[in-house]
């Protein structure tokens, strides 16, 4: 991933030293399984485990001339070692200490990931408790509907995230696995027991069963994880694109001091950071693609998908890191403008407590029929007409002034608001 979209310690995670990094400690964990099931010798063991390091420009170097970077790496790590040498890379393919490391590094990346997603759930829900009453206007197919609370919006949001936060939690228990099962999966040097044993070493899972590599239904999983989460910050965003247009004029991005927001219109202050986060998200979804064709691969395994995951592994979890933080200080740094939300209640002259009548007439006597074909057409006449929806009602005697007080209140359009709270788990 590009800098621009990369956060430092996300990037760390994916440089090639923390990537050897990564391979030495797999390395290590088994010869420490082989020491313990009685084949290393401890004198070996102990050994390797106080100097078995390399060189970054040695494995560069070594790749070169070997075509093969986990070769070059165990040659690296060989040159740091006497006779015990040996014992590096004892009965492991390529693939086991690939995926194993994979598993090592990926469980970095999900514990900021993990936090990451808990800092926004924290965000949405102060956002929602604190716009808990005020209301704004419902829209559906893009058209005033009913008077909801803004707050709903973040605690739909917030709902939405905690499942993310469940599915990552399950796709975590699945991508954070290795395996040592050697070049086939049938165990043929290594056993099922010294992979339990370095699993538990590392702290990782291990699969139950593999081939020369572990299943990419992990993969596609975890990322279709990571583009869902991805998908729902772009769901919030585009909301904030939408009510940020000067038709409506709800929200807006903070705009800080000395920013600009065109090189030729002085005026403009656009929502950069909901439309970057839009665009990030395209990036995230087309990667579920990639993620589900690795998981198709022939026999017990081709190298198909490794080109893609050298890409898709790092740029995913980076980006959605930077996404994830982004978007977050989005959030708190909103402008959100009441005022304009309740002139938008009022912008369509009160048709909008037309529902609210509605069901008011059928408790009086009305059948359903005769109280929608009542109303609809004088919704119609007000907004023709720019005529105010409960004066017409007044002055057609269809409700006394007094029953008005009862139809065309906002609270009463909040009246559930605690109790969906309550649901979600935004209040006790």
């Amino acid at each position: 991933m590009i800098d621009r979209y990369s956060l430092p310690r996300m990037k760390e995670i994916w440089t090639d030293k923390s990537k050897f990094d990564a391979f030495l400690q797999v390395e290590i964990a088994s010869t420490e399984a082989f020491n313990k099931a009685g084949i290393v010798p401890d004198i070996d063991f102990n050994k390797i485990k106080n100097n078995a390091t390399y060189y970054l420009d040695r494995v560069f170097e070594l790749e070169e001339e070997t075509k093969h970077d986990v070769i070059a790496f165990t040659r690296a790590v060989s040159e740091t070692l006497g006779e015990e040498r040996k014992w590096i890379h004892y009965g492991l393919t390529s693939t086991d200490v690939v995926d194993s490391a994979n598993a090592i590094l990926l469980k970095k990346c999900n514990e900021i990931l993990e936090k990451d997603i808990d800092d926004l759930l924290n965000t949405l829900k102060n956002l929602a408790i604190k716009y808990e009453n005020t209301p704004c206007i419902g829209r559906t197919h893009g058209k005033h509907a009913e008077i909801t609370s803004f707050g709903l919006k973040f605690a739909l949001y917030y709902d939405e995230l905690l499942r993310d936060k469940k599915r990552f939690i399950e796709a975590r228990n699945d991508i954070e696995c290795i395996k040592l099962s050697g070049a086939v999966g049938n165990y043929l040097t290594t056993t099922i027991d010294i992979e339990k044993t370095v699993a538990e070493i590392l702290g990782l899972n291990r699969a139950k069963i593999s081939t020369q590599v572990l299943s990419r239904d992990r993969h596609a999983y975890y990322i279709s994880t990571l583009a869902l989460i991805a998908s729902c910050l772009e769901k919030m965003a585009t909301e904030i694109r939408n009510l940020s247009r000067e038709e409506i004029s709800e929200v807006s991005e903070g705009f800080a001091k000395g920013q600009k927001g065109s090189s030729a219109m002085p005026h403009k202050r656009n929502p950069i950071s909901c439309e970057n986060i839009c665009g990030c998200a395209r990036i995230m979804k087309s990667y579920v693609s990639v993620a589900l064709e690795n998981n198709v691969l022939w026999h017990e395994r081709d190298i198909s998908h490794s080109s893609a995951e050298r890409i898709m592994l790092a740029d995913s979890t980076i980006l959605l890191d930077y996404m994830l933080v982004r978007f977050s200080k989005t959030l708190q740094n909103l402008d959100i403008f009441e005022e304009n939300m309740i002139k938008n209640i009022y912008l369509t002259n009160g048709v909008i407590f037309s529902g609210r009548l509605l069901n008011y007439l059928v408790k009086k006597g009305y059948t359903r029929e005769e109280a929608y074909d009542l109303i609809q057409p004088i919704t119609f006449k007000c907004r023709k007409e720019n005529i105010d929806f409960k004066d017409e009602l007044i002055k057609e005697n269809i409700i006394s002034e007094e029953e008005s007080l009862e139809i065309f209140d906002l609270n009463f359009y909040l009246k559930s608001v605690e109790a969906i709270y309550k649901e979600v788990g935004i209040k006790e």
